[in-house]
């Protein structure tokens, strides 16, 4: 019996490249995928731990509604490597300037890179409320997008925990969706009376006390259990995760995390299109847009990859009229004279 030799391969660069994309959702590969048309060498780094990979599919994607989200994923990497892009897994743990002009990134294996632009579209993670239950429902029953999940838990009893700023907002968004939603204050403090007033006008039940618990049953979301004892029933609840950018390889540059201004979360701030407060590094994606979604998050990426490439156009034609001038230049009189002129 002959037992085949499996050799695994690493992926090393030859040499430095263009730019360094960190992230491989729908920001970073649509900014890869465009960085490479434009015939620039990209290296995509993915740590493989996408933020909606409990969700059953994409939604508000045109033509593509309802992807699962590993293959919307696998059909990105695959663009990216059809006009001769790279795509890594690892995770990168730090990211620092090497001289004047180009980044070290370091992967938690060893390995670095070297590039003369970065593109980070790391995404953010959920902060979730400590509940028994609740994270082993994230995605399925417990969830928080209206525009993401709406359509398909219309019509079905909905509870809305009121954890962060937005949440009557959110009560008041997913009743689009649902007669039958209950607005549970949880931590929150009690309505405003306009809030109040609001929830009542469309025909959103109050529940007053916090929320200890989920109700499940045969694994399925039958509701929750208050602090006193009392069961409510629910299909799905919305919750309001504290959203936060994976940023701290950034750190070594200067570039940390900033508090949102709706106290949602901490995002990387950027001017439009990218560009942050460090020469060189672009930012796109919920990294600095908390609340967008697949295809906002795209755009982004598609965008920042355009400000890429017209940097490095920009700085390789000061470069080349400075060497289109020094060629240009006249000879020395004593070059004449020693070549016979």
């Amino acid at each position: 019996m002959v037992v085949a030799e499996v050799v695994i391969v690493t992926f090393q660069p030859k040499g430095d490249c263009d730019v360094v994309v960190i992230g491989g959702g729908a920001a970073g590969l649509s900014g890869a995928q465009m960085l490479a048309r434009a015939r620039r060498s990209v290296v995509v780094i993915d740590a493989g731990t996408p933020r909606n990979s409990s969700a059953e599919g994409v939604h508000g994607l045109l033509a593509l509604d309802g992807i699962p989200p590993g293959e919307l994923l696998e059909r990105g990497r695959a663009e990216v490597r059809r006009y001769g892009g790279h795509v890594v897994d690892g995770e990168v743990t730090a990211a620092a300037r090497d001289g004047e002009d180009l980044f070290r990134v370091t992967l938690a294996d060893g390995r670095t890179l070297r590039a003369r632009r970065l593109l980070v579209a790391t995404g953010l993670v959920d902060e979730l409320p400590e509940m028994p239950g609740l994270r082993e429902r994230w995605g399925k029953e417990v969830l928080h997008c209206p525009y993401c999940h709406g359509w398909e838990i219309r019509d079905r009893a909905m509870g809305v925990l009121a954890n962060g700023p937005l949440s009557v907002l959110q009560a008041l968004l997913f009743r689009q969706w649902s007669d039958d939603v209950t607005y549970f204050t949880h931590t929150n403090p009690a309505p405003s009376a306009e809030e109040a007033e609001k929830l009542a006008a469309r025909g959103i039940n109050l529940v007053n006390g916090e929320v200890s618990a989920l109700e499940i049953d045969r694994g399925r979301l039958v509701g929750v259990r208050l602090e006193d004892g009392t069961a409510v029933g629910c299909e799905v609840l919305m919750v309001s995760s504290r959203l936060v950018a994976r940023a701290g390889f950034l750190a070594e540059l200067g570039l940390r995390p900033v508090e949102h201004p709706a106290g949602i979360g901490e995002y990387i701030p950027c001017e439009a299109g990218g560009r942050t407060a460090v020469p060189g590094v672009w930012v796109a994606g919920n990294a600095t847009s908390l609340a967008d979604r697949a295809v906002a998050a795209a755009a982004a990426g598609i965008s920042a990859a355009a400000q890429i490439n017209a940097d490095l156009v920009e700085e390789e034609t000061r470069e080349a009229v400075i060497t289109h001038r020094m060629s240009l230049r006249p000879l020395p009189e004593r070059d004449f004279v020693n070549r016979g002129g």
